[in-house]
């Protein structure tokens, strides 16, 4: 009787956590029709199935660690997965008439090291959509999956689909390498001097550990700081929250910041940029959209608001409430969490006079918030109390001069005491 396994996940996924089930012994299922849910580093995607019968057996429950290749049910039926095609992609610049070689994997290692790896598209990271067949296929070839886009019904990859995102980026027979992770030291006998007590990383951590230390590691990063005054600014807000309420959201300082600052990447368009090395070119995203980290009871979550840049502050204030509660209700999916040229992260509700955020790679720059302080000012005959708002802004110094970076801070300060600034400028 044939079994089912977890799949391909992604690479650097190897297992997860089983969060709810959707299918039990003695259902008929279709191919594509999701079988269970399943929560991957920081996100939780549907299963699918790869085969149209009906289940027998069901092994796993809700909780449940799993890993890539652990048969987690068996079903009669039979698998409708498309066989391997034996055809090579056609390099870039070979005439259509011409036939290669066929490609072995030795051959494709070989090509490494005279030819630059194809430059790397955003990983999906959710439970990938395509048969074993062509996840062999993609593993001959070296490919990772997760940045091949599908053609097929619900984004489902096939082997077309893998050959046409090699010789898109190919000037020959490249294999796709993924970035490595810098492997910390190993630790020594904690136990030699007194108990311990281990546990498991939960997915969430263990994605969060990795994707900071290839972002601390991968550049030289220096951390601005300044002050707002933000005392009208508190009066406005609290004069126009309830109106923002009504419509569902919640007039934050997070929110106003997330405006202010698509306004100051329009002004200094260098914080929208990435270096690619590859083309020894820096990339300018033309569009806006802006990352805003979350504290969840699983950890650090960073869902991205799109266009911001076309949004009123009562939309933004909306978006973010709701995706705020998405975190929280592990409802976010990775692609709410990808594509953001700049990211936001308040720490102000818990405290804190400042700090030195990490900037979330390939983003330019990273805005850190703490908490409003009250502060005697002088204004020239007296002192007086003013609400000041702590800022920092880290931000990747081969691209980002230290006084482009304090202009840019500068310029979100002075937009959060007179907002009529995003008017002239913004």
């Amino acid at each position: 009787m044939p079994s089912f396994k977890i799949p391909f996940l992604g690479d650097d996924i190897k297992k997860g956590d089983v969060v709810k089930g959707v299918v039990k012994a003695g259902d008929a299922v279709k191919r594509d029709q999701p079988l269970f849910e399943l929560e991957t580093d920081k996100a939780v995607a549907e299963v699918p199935a790869e085969f149209d019968g009906t289940i027998t057996k069901v092994l796993i429950k809700s909780g449940d660690k799993v890993e890539v290749d652990q048969v987690v049910m068996s079903y009669e039926g039979s698998a409708t997965s498309t066989p391997v095609a034996a055809a090579v992609p056609v390099p870039v610049g070979m005439a259509a008439d011409v036939k290669p070689a066929p490609i072995v994997a030795a051959d494709v290692v070989k090509a490494e090291a005279v030819t630059p790896p194809i430059p790397p598209a955003e990983s999906r990271g959710d439970i990938l959509p395509a048969g074993p067949s062509v996840r062999r296929f993609a593993r001959e070839l070296g490919v990772d999956l997760s940045r091949v886009n599908g053609s097929g019904p619900r984004g489902r990859i096939s082997i077309d689909d893998v050959k046409a995102f090699v010789k898109s980026g190919m000037q020959g027979a490249v294999r796709i390498i993924r970035d490595d992770i810098p492997v910390p030291l190993a630790l020594p006998d904690l136990a030699k001097w007194g108990p311990v007590r281990r546990e498991p990383m939960s997915g969430v951590r263990r994605s969060t550990a990795n994707k900071l230390s290839r972002d601390w590691s991968s550049g030289p990063q220096v951390t601005q700081f300044d002050e707002a005054d933000v005392t009208k600014l508190e009066v406005l807000r609290k004069k126009f929250a309830p109106h923002v309420e009504k419509s569902g959201g919640a007039l934050t300082v997070t929110s106003i910041l997330i405006k202010i600052s698509a306004a100051a990447l329009n002004v200094f368009p260098k914080f929208r940029g990435s270096l690619d090395f590859q083309t020894e070119e820096v990339v300018y995203k033309e569009y806006t959209h802006i990352g805003v980290a979350v504290d969840t009871e699983r950890g650090l979550l960073v869902p991205v608001i799109r266009d911001v840049n076309l949004k009123n502050l009562t939309q933004l204030s909306v978006e973010l409430t709701e995706l705020g509660r998405k975190a929280r209700d592990r409802k976010l999916t990775l692609e709410e969490m990808q594509g953001s040229v700049f990211t936001i992260s308040n720490l102000g509700g818990i405290g804190g006079t400042g700090f030195t955020p990490i900037v979330n790679q390939p983003d330019a720059a990273i805005l850190g918030v703490s908490r409003t302080q009250m502060k005697p000012v002088w204004n020239g005959k007296e002192f007086e109390p003013r609400r000041i708002l702590p800022l920092s802004l880290s931000y990747d110094h081969r691209l980002i001069d230290g006084a482009d970076a304090a202009r840019f801070l500068r310029w979100i300060c002075e937009a959060l005491e007179e907002p009529f600034v995003l008017t002239l400028e913004g």
